[in-house]
Parts: C-alpha cells; structure tokens; sequence
C-alpha cells in the first residue's frame, strides 16, 4: 500500500507513538486524521503539520466519534487507506492484596478503552475500507494495532493492562482472516519500553533502570522506531496477520 495519497486515521495521534505514528504518514504524503482526547495537542500537532493534517477530538469507545473520524478520512478526493490504533491507558493494581481485590470498574475500563475501543476503530475502519475501490494489487487497506510485550509477559499489577494487550495479540490473526477477502491487512505491533509521555514524569533513574533492562540497545525504545515499523507494515503487502514485537530483545520480569 502506498502511503502517499492515502487517507490515514490515527488513533490516540496527538502524543507519544501515535504522535510519531502522524508525523511519518503525513511526511510520506497521507492526509491524516489525528483522533485524540486530547484537544490542546491534538489541535497543536495539526496546526503545525498544516496542509492534509486535521484533528477530531474522539473518544475511541464511543461509535458516532469514531465513525465521524472514518469519514473525514475519507472526505473530497481522499480514501482511507491506514489506520494506527495507539490510544491506551494503563492501571497498577494486583489481583488482591491487604486492602481487598481488584477493583472492578477499574479493570472494566482499561479493557474498554484498549480492547474494545482498539476494535471499535478497527472494525469502523475496515468497513470504510471494504466499500472503496481497491489497488492494482487487490489491497483496499491496512490496519495497525497495537498491543505491548506485556501482552505475554505481564508483570506484578499489570493485570489489567496484560488482559487488554493480549487481547489485541489475540485479535490479530482471526481480524486479518475475517478481512483477507477484501484485500485489507491487519498486523499489530508490541512494543517494549518506550519513551513516550508516560514515562517522562518518572524519576531519571527509573528511566535509567528500564533502559538497562533492554539487552540491545540499551536504552527506552524512540516513538519514531514505532512509526517507522508501522509504515513499514503499510507498505510491506506480505506482512499481515502477524504481532511483531519492538522490544530490543527485552524479556519482562516479574517486576
């Protein structure tokens, strides 16, 4: 699939790999739509890119949101093409402990907002996708998860964070099944420790011990090594139905 004169959509767009993610469609000549929360770096990062840059503030739980932000990528002479799903959140709680188990609602809404609404914008998309007009090569498009390493090696307290990664993983194959006949890819990316904005309020020798954790190279993974693999994914037909993890050979402990 070629990037330029794509329509692309990007969830989660405004900041850390999704941020990185719209700078390098939108380098290669996409139109790309920034679906974010986040209004004040949304419209910032739209503002400076310019030209085939636009940002919708979408909450990718919610279908009306989502489907408003597929038709604008999808609006005058555009097709979407691309979609990157990167809008997550995380929790750290145990299953139990000294003061009780889990809570519940918290669970319930890592999972809604990394698996349900990486599959709400998954599905929309495909659906856009699947009534265009396909390529030379019988591809109408591609579609990027993604998921995390935590996904197969979840640490201590990241039992919410782990179920919702791993169901990404585990949508992978059977979505890039369902979709085949359409000519649509899906592939979904795990990546390891990355400095995104997550990271940024931590103490310098946090980031200093996750960095020496990774085997090579040691240091917290770039979110532009993210977009680079993503469009590389875009361009690449033979890659599909596959999870392909960015981790510099980092293995998880248990804490």
């Amino acid at each position: 699939m070629q990037i330029k004169g794509s329509g692309a959509l990007v969830a989660g767009g405004a900041s850390g790999l999704g941020e990185a993610t719209v700078r390098r469609l939108h380098g290669a000549g996409a139109r790309v739509v920034i679906a974010d929360l986040n209004e004040d770096l949304g419209q910032a990062l739209a503002s400076d890119l310019g030209a085939d840059a636009e940002f919708m503030r979408v909450d990718v739980c919610d279908p009306d949101g989502v489907q408003a932000a597929v038709s604008a990528a999808t609006a005058q002479q555009w097709c979407l093409r691309i979609c990157v799903s990167c809008a997550g959140i995380g929790w750290a709680e145990r299953v139990a402990g000294r003061s009780g188990p889990h809570d519940l609602e918290a669970f319930e809404k890592v999972l809604r907002v990394n698996l349900i609404g990486t599959f709400n914008v998954l599905r929309l998309a495909a659906a856009a996708m699947h009534s265009s007009e396909p390529t030379a090569s019988g591809e109408r498009g591609v579609c990027v998860n993604t998921a995390s390493i935590a996904a197969f090696e979840g640490q201590i307290g990241q039992i919410a964070y782990s179920a919702s990664k791993g169901g990404i993983a585990g949508m992978t194959l059977p979505a890039a099944r369902d979709l085949a006949g359409a000519g649509i890819r899906v592939c979904t990316i795990a990546p390891g420790t990355f400095d995104t904005p997550l990271l940024t309020a931590l103490p310098p020798e946090t980031r200093d011990a996750l960095a020496e954790a990774i085997p090579f190279p040691r240091r917290l993974g770039r979110p532009e090594e993210f977009a680079a693999l993503a469009a590389h994914i875009v361009e690449n037909e033979m890659l599909n139905g596959e999870v392909i993890r960015l981790d510099g050979a980092l293995r998880m402990a248990p804490r």
